[in-house]
């Protein structure tokens, strides 16, 4: 099967990755926001008997790259040895984004538009001529609604035709010049030729590099020989004095020109486009005023209808998952297993990772799916626009706001997704204080806290009260920016473009399913997967006592001392060491310690909880260090590695874990210090 290779580009926000894996049904979710990739994703398509390599490319305004996104765009475009290029634009702001589309025609003339979002556009009044447009353009157009699959046919006919290596190359648009500049493109392009297989058309290398393009310059003085580049250096050193200074800035002026004119005939606004009702929602939702109060209020609306709609699955998951205890204990006694293993396997892996289950599946299944909901909705990048200025202040970028978010479903993720900012110093900013947003996995613990011991069945008051924890988190994190872009790395903060997109209305089904399925279900396994070992070994700590004494309550007697000097006990803090594999466990290690044998027996009701821990020492004070130290301290194991993984040094991701941890034990103390004087 012949087989074809096609690069996909395009702005952030235009659906590009919807067309992606509406062609090649892969369902990544990639792009340039919090939970998605710059790296190049790659899927198959085949039709009418060829095979099409699609390689998805991180969003980009423009092949002048000035970000790490755009570098992947256009050295893939340029050198990646695409046969043919599709360049997705979004139908309600065509016009910009026919910068890039111009640029695209300008290097490979075999070249696909897909005007996307034409349902969305013409709600908003905004009706694109395709056919126009095509005219205007010299490539074929196809308008389309990928989350629906309209037009996708289309495209893929045109695909078809665009990429026949028989089939001659369209006559795409293609700038011109004044005669000195094209005169001087010809002399450098001769010199360039003939170019290797995979290259650019010599014509658009020679223009960058009068452009004095040093990142071509760059990746041409790599991939040529000495002494043809020797020559290409040569013909541009006697163009010089012929072209002038501003020649990129020329270009760009008249792209965007040639862009105005082009929608001027193929695009016609019947409405009134972004219309004064997005208006006034970002007024609301943005403004100085009004932008902070209106994040934390949806963020309390989402932990309200997460907190009242899981209370009672919980205990209903939690009495199913426990009673199967007994029969499976029963089991494993008729098989003939010893009773230190059937105890090991039930009393210890199965209910750990029964509690894990019961307590992290119904707040996840409710919470992720709301997240997505707002993320679909386009309200993320203007949480990174509300906090842009705060981050600033602090010496850091603008997009760790994103990477925050992202922090709320698994701080290693949002490791992960430091990526999209640009800058190394504040890149690894954003590594080291990203564990000050609390994970899905610190989530049960936090709830069951301040359930127990200060909302009790109130969901408003625990929402709020979660709420303001998460605050918390933002704060630290600012403090903890400004800290370290004073000390160990001090800089300028960078700039960054970041797009508003338009609001839209989210599929509910779709996202449902993709949050439970990629979001709930792969988080929930993980943590069960660490859980049921953990437990096991647990249990092995509480039961084997040499010399009489438990080895679980040797840990704890030792860690006593600091644990009481923090607002805690031994206990406690033991449970946190030994839930670096996983924050979900902190829990139950604490309650499998203060009762060994009976641990788990009557988790369901957090009144026995609660009676559990007070019968063991504890206050308010100590529930509010408790949960202030499961804000901030070290992270897990996997983000951890992760951080190691991505600054590529031991001794950052040392650093990643003592930051959040020393600001914890500051919080601790001072708790301490003022529950002491008010009540001494």
């Amino acid at each position: 099967m012949q087989r074809r290779s096609i690069a996909l580009a395009g702005n952030p926000n235009v659906g590009k990755s919807t067309v992606f894996n509406a062609l090649t049904g892969l369902r990544q979710h990639t792009g340039n926001w919090p939970g998605k990739t710059v790296e190049v994703m790659r899927g198959l398509c085949v039709y009418d008997g060829v095979e099409y390599a699609l390689a998805d490319l991180p969003g980009s305004y423009s092949l002048l790259a000035r970000s790490a996104e755009e570098e992947v765009s256009r050295d893939f475009l340029c050198f990646g040895g695409a046969q043919a290029s599709v360049v997705v634009a979004d139908a309600a702001c065509l016009e910009r984004n026919l910068n890039l589309v111009l640029q695209v025609l300008e290097l490979q003339p075999r070249t696909v538009v897909c005007v996307n979002l034409v349902d969305e556009a013409a709600r908003r009044g905004i009706r694109v001529d395709a056919e126009a447009l095509s005219a205007r353009l010299g490539v074929p157009v196809c308008a389309c609604a990928a989350r629906s699959g309209e037009g996708l046919d289309a495209l893929l006919r045109a695909l078809s035709s665009v990429s026949d290596p028989d089939r001659p190359a369209p006559r795409a648009l293609c700038p011109r010049h004044r005669r000195a500049v094209e005169q001087a493109a010809r002399r450098v392009a001769r010199a360039l030729s003939p170019l290797p297989a995979g290259f650019p058309n010599a014509r658009w290398l020679a223009l960058r590099l009068l452009e004095k393009d040093e990142a071509i310059a760059s990746a041409l003085a790599a991939r040529l020989d000495a002494d043809r580049f020797a020559r290409v250096r040569s013909a541009l050193e006697q163009v010089r004095p012929s072209i002038p200074d501003d020649l990129q800035e020329h270009s760009v002026r008249a792209r965007y020109r040639m862009a105005e004119r082009i929608c001027a005939e193929a695009v016609r606004a019947e409405g009134q486009g972004y219309g004064p009702r997005q208006l006034r929602l970002d007024r609301l939702l943005t403004s100085r005023l009004t932008g902070i109060p209106a994040m934390l209020l949806l963020l309390c609306a989402v932990f309200y209808i997460t907190l009242a709609g899981a209370n009672v699955p919980s205990q209903w998951l939690s009495g199913a998952l426990l009673g199967l205890e007994a029969p499976l204990a029963q089991g494993l006694s008729a098989l003939g297993a010893p009773a230190w293993l059937t105890g090991a396997l039930t009393q210890g892996a199965y209910r750990v990772a029964a509690w894990v289950a019961a307590v992290m599946l119904p707040p996840m299944a409710i919470f992720f799916p709301l997240f997505t909901l707002l993320e679909d909705a386009g309200y993320l990048p203007r949480v990174a626009f509300t906090l842009d200025r705060r981050f600033q202040r602090c010496g850091a970028c603008g997009k760790q706001a994103l990477t925050m978010c992202m922090g709320l479903g698994c701080n290693a993720a949002g490791v992960t997704g430091c990526r999209i900012i640009d800058s190394p110093r504040e890149r690894l900013i954003a590594m080291l204080t990203n564990s000050f947003m609390p994970c899905n996995g610190r989530f049960p613990t936090m709830i069951a806290l301040l359930s127990m011991f200060f909302a009790g069945t109130h969901a408003l008051a625990g929402a709020v009260m979660l709420t303001g924890v998460i605050a918390l988190g933002v704060g630290l994190t600012l403090a903890a920016s400004w800290l370290l872009s004073h000390t160990l790395l001090r800089g300028v903060p960078s700039s960054f473009t970041l797009e508003l997109p338009p609001y839209r209305r989210p599929q509910v089904g779709k996202v449902i399913v993709r949050s439970l399925r990629d979001r709930t279900l792969f988080v929930l396994g993980r943590a069960v997967a660490v859980a049921a070992p953990a437990g096991l070994v647990l249990w092995i700590l509480s039961n084997a006592a040499p010399g009489g004494i438990r080895l679980l309550s040797r840990l704890t007697d030792a860690l006593d001392p600091l644990g009481r000097a923090l607002g805690m006990d031994g206990v406690l803090l033991g449970a946190f060491l030994l839930g670096f594999p996983a924050n979900e466990i902190v829990l139950p290690i604490a309650l499998m310690a203060y009762l060994s044998r009976e641990t788990l027996s009557a988790l369901p009701d957090l009144a026995v909880l609660r009676a559990v821990l007070t019968a063991h020492g504890w206050t308010a004070t100590t529930a509010l260090c408790a949960l202030l130290f499961s804000l901030a301290h070290w992270p897990c194991s996997t983000t951890c590695l992760t951080l190691r993984r991505e600054s590529g040094s031991w001794k950052w991701m040392l650093a990643g874990m003592a930051l959040p941890t020393l600001f914890g034990a500051a919080l601790c103390l001072c708790v301490r210090a003022v529950s002491a004087w008010l009540l001494g």
